[in-house]
């Protein structure tokens, strides 16, 4: 089966069992009745009072393994496909509105590099000690920005995904926020946001929080409160200051190498390595509600990608009353543990539900998934094993 083909029945299959996994009922039968629970119920509440949570699916950054990420349509494939929660990445422009891009710098994910009128706006900053050259949102404005279009960000591996270069703006959160509640109008089930705060230490070093236009946001549109389906997230420990400001849960991010930012920028010498230490996990929990962290912190791999023996990080996260939403589940070959790989192309579709299920299994509450309709036959697959 070509990878055309094979995305298309995924997409086709996901959609039509979409009621089915969200809903509780048959794929195509009538929306949950009356009594069914009220949309602002949570997607990890019980199943029922005594039974356990059900994981999450989590659409990161939509969906782009179909899409273009952090688009509109991005979103909506997600949210369509059954994502739980849809993730956001906001970084501002000049004149003080988010945007939804994985990085302040644009030339990448975009079709600015093809503007001649934002030629000199090419430059290089230092990112968080990362020197980044090309374009910065920071440096436009929005009716700027809103003159170009997304790009596939990586078009040698999902080349299916260029065709829709040039289609798509990029989204303002606001627009994103809005697109949420309207999926949730449509598809009868409350869609969350997952929204991610980049680069605070950086930002505030041009002058700008980011934080605090993320809390103007969520209070405006009523969303900073208990009960509301929104996960606030970051790789910084700004998060600290955010549990004065926020009523959602906030999530830690871990990367598997380095250290937070705002701790490199305080001379702090402690790493991610040391946060997730039991000590580390319990100085999170005193802020945070969850930890996302980098799938290899759960099941390592050696240099050739063979998988090792799983850590203890589910069961030290959870001692302290941590949620675990590890990142980032793809299905390409090149993106899987050596095991579940079945091509020499790296770029062909590998046995990426069975990785999903084996992180289920391990009990994290949720992961971040490329491909929103292998999380969901992952998880359903999962469910069915699982004793009662």
């Amino acid at each position: 089966m070509s990878i055309r083909t094979r995305l298309l029945t995924g997409v086709l299959l996901a959609v039509a069992s979409l009621t089915a996994v969200a809903c509780g009922g048959p794929a195509g039968g009538p929306p949950p009745p009356s009594n069914a629970a009220a949309p602002d119920t949570p997607a990890d509440a019980p199943v029922d009072a005594s039974g356990p949570a059900v994981p999450l699916v989590i659409g990161h950054r939509g969906a782009p393994g179909y899409r273009p990420e952090h688009t509109l349509a991005s979103y909506e494939l997600a949210a369509r496909m059954g994502a739980d929660y849809i993730e956001a990445d906001v970084v501002p422009t000049k004149d003080g509105v988010l945007v939804n891009r994985h990085e302040p710098e644009i030339g990448g994910t975009t079709d600015v590099a093809s503007h001649p009128e934002f030629a000199n706006r090419k430059t290089s900053k230092v990112v968080d000690g990362t020197t980044m050259t090309g374009w910065f949102t920071e440096d436009f404005t929005l009716a700027e920005l809103k003159t170009l279009h997304a790009a596939e960000r990586l078009p040698d591996v999902r080349q299916h995904n260029t065709m829709y270069n040039n289609r798509y703006q990029v989204p303002t959160l606001q627009e994103y926020l809005d697109l949420a509640k309207r999926m949730s109008g449509e598809l009868h089930r409350q869609v969350g946001v997952y929204i991610e705060t980049k680069h605070p230490t950086f930002f505030r070093a041009l002058g700008i929080d980011v934080d605090r236009m993320l809390v103007d946001e969520l209070n405006r549109n009523g969303l900073n409160q208990p009960g509301a389906k929104v996960y606030v997230e970051s790789f910084e420990t700004n998060l600290k200051q955010l549990h004065d400001q926020l009523k959602v849960p906030l999530v830690q991010l871990i990367d598997s190498t380095g250290a937070p930012a705002d701790w490199v920028a305080a001379g702090d010498k402690q790493t991610y390595a040391d946060m997730v230490k039991p000590a580390g996990l319990a100085e999170v929990a005193k802020y945070a509600q969850a930890i996302g962290p980098d799938k290899s912190l759960i099941i390592p791999t050696d240099p050739a990608g063979n998988p090792g023996p799983p850590t203890t990080l589910v069961a030290d996260a959870h001692h302290v009353g941590l949620k675990l939403h590890p990142y980032t589940f793809r299905d390409e070959d090149q993106f899987l543990p050596a095991d579940l790989r079945v091509s020499p192309n790296p770029d062909d579709y590998g046995k990426a539900i069975d990785e999903d299920v084996r992180f289920f299994k391990l009990g994290v509450d949720g992961l971040f998934t490329d491909n929103t309709d292998t999380g969901i036959v992952a998880r359903a697959e999962y469910l069915a094993q699982r004793p009662n």
